[in-house]
């Protein structure tokens, strides 16, 4: 007894006639008539009373109808139930990235993920980007955004973006202002985001507020200023992000940061200066790490493979929108 016996029979009782039945079903009527003594026979009941009018059914027959129609019902509706079930990869996943770009992307990389893989579950790790290459290398995560390293031992590594360091702060007197030079022409860069230039060494003599050298940004500036044979003004020097916000929000210095975190800058205020480094002009780029496949959990790879071109969809929708100054240097896929 299968469903498809089921619904022939069920057909046979509401038409009152086997040659109808098998009308409406597109079949032989021998092959229904013995569809339904295969049936009776499996039930080990008489199901139908034939006679020259046509056919109806016995009190078992009755009896079976009804609980056909209900399976039937049952069915279809499990049926619909698992078709609406989301479809594609299901699993978790740990990204690391340094936490001044996940402030940019993370945010819509996760909202993405869960319209079109919501049985996909991404845990952050959002640390200095040093920490980051250590979460990678000790496997607690599986995909990693590395700062200005190209390759790294024990990793797979391919280029993600890059994108250029700003020079901003509170310029109360105007002073600084003076000191910018207007956009190249020919510069790539989507509006409102037409931002002037500003001297390398001008910048590096202005107060400035950085963290230590153990951090990636501060590093950058120095390699900058080694360059150029540059001293570098530094009016404060504290380790947390937080604080050196503060400080440059209410005015006591200037800092250098990334195209990623100037949505996270008070650029509202008259007085706020925004200005693109150059001479020498400072990038940072970032490396999309994963474990190499030896490494890998093969579960985890379509998993993995969803998350890579989500946020290379993000990555880009965030660039072609202007909310992200930078360039996608290759879009994310399974290395």
């Amino acid at each position: 007894m299968d469903l498809r016996s089921l619904r022939y029979f069920i057909a046979v009782v509401e038409a009152g006639s086997l040659s109808r039945a098998a009308g409406s079903l597109y079949i032989a009527q021998p092959a229904l008539t013995a569809q339904i003594k295969k049936l009776e026979s499996e039930l080990g009941a008489q199901l139908l009373e034939r006679s020259h009018i046509g056919v109806t059914p016995t009190q078992a027959g009755v009896q079976l109808y009804q609980d056909a129609r209900r399976l039937l019902s049952d069915a279809s509706a499990m049926r619909e139930r698992i078709q609406r079930l989301p479809q594609g990869p299901e699993g978790s996943i740990t990204i690391a990235m340094p936490f001044l770009l996940a402030s940019l992307l993370m945010g819509p990389l996760l909202a993405h993920l869960k319209d079109t893989h919501p049985r996909i579950r991404v845990f952050v790790l959002d640390d200095l980007s040093l920490m980051v290459k250590k979460a990678m290398l000790d496997r607690r995560a599986e995909i990693g955004i590395l700062v200005d390293t190209h390759q790294a031992e024990g990793l797979v590594c391919q280029p993600f973006a890059r994108e250029s360091m700003y020079f901003c702060g509170q310029d109360s007197s105007g002073s600084v202002r003076a000191l910018l030079q207007p956009p190249p022409a020919n510069r790539q860069e989507l509006e409102p985001a037409k931002r002037p230039d500003i001297d390398f060494a001008a910048a590096a003599a202005q107060p400035l507020v950085l963290q230590s050298r153990r951090f990636s940004i501060r590093q950058q500036v120095e390699d900058a200023a080694t360059l150029r044979g540059t001293a570098l003004n530094v009016a404060h020097e504290h380790d947390s992000a937080r604080v050196i916000r503060s400080l440059y929000a209410c005015g006591a210095g200037f800092t250098f940061t990334p195209a990623c975190a100037l949505s996270d800058t008070p650029s509202m205020a008259s007085d706020w200066l925004v200005a693109r480094v150059i001479n020498p002009e400072m990038i940072r780029t970032y490396t999309l790490a994963t474990a190499p496949e030896r490494d890998r959990d093969p579960g985890t790879d379509a998993v993995m493979q969803a998350v890579l071109q989500a946020m290379a969809a993000v990555a880009q929708r965030l660039v072609t929108t202007g909310r992200w100054d930078a360039e996608i240097v290759q879009p994310a896929t399974h290395p």
